[in-house]
């Protein structure tokens, strides 16, 4: 059972949790976080989702929802060793945008930007949530995007102007 923090519109823990899939209430809000990992060549890690998830064999960044007592910064430490079994370095990340969902989800999420070298033979995707990972360049993503081989948020295109 996974359970979630609640967090008021300004993104203030109310002390009230949630497990994953419960509803929330009008006015409340969960973390999410993203991660972009970029190497020194400039290339993007990316995974595709498998064919059991929602929007499957789409490619996507690394992502999901921080748990009871996450950080912003543990949350997509956490993920991204779940989802790749890699371990992203501390002082290599930085947000890159914040922001607030109020459509269809109600979500805070953090999109971070990790600048660091992972080794490609060392990735292991976890099965229930990742079928393949690689490495793209800005413009490789880009066309993923176009193509709809990506899962569409208009954060992620905002987001690469920013890489």
């Amino acid at each position: 059972m996974e359970l979630w923090d609640i967090l008021d519109k300004d993104r203030n823990k109310t002390g009230k949790l949630i497990e994953r899939g419960q509803h929330l209430k009008t006015g409340e809000y969960h973390l999410v976080v993203f991660a972009f990992i970029k190497n020194s060549k400039g290339e993007l890690l990316i995974s595709k989702r498998t064919p059991n998830k929602t929007y499957p064999n789409t490619w996507e960044i690394t992502g999901g929802a921080a748990v009871t007592g996450d950080t912003s910064l543990t949350a997509i430490i956490r993920e991204a060793k779940e989802e790749l079994g890699i371990n992203l370095e501390i002082d290599k990340g930085k947000i890159i945008k914040s922001f607030r969902c109020d459509v269809n989800h109600s979500y805070f999420a953090d999109v971070w930007l990790f600048e660091q070298d992972i080794n490609f033979d060392n990735i292991v995707c976890q099965p229930e949530e990742v079928s393949e990972a690689a490495l793209v360049t800005k413009e490789e993503l880009i066309a993923l995007i176009k193509n709809n081989m990506f899962i569409q948020n208009d954060y992620v295109l905002e987001c690469l102007e920013l890489l």
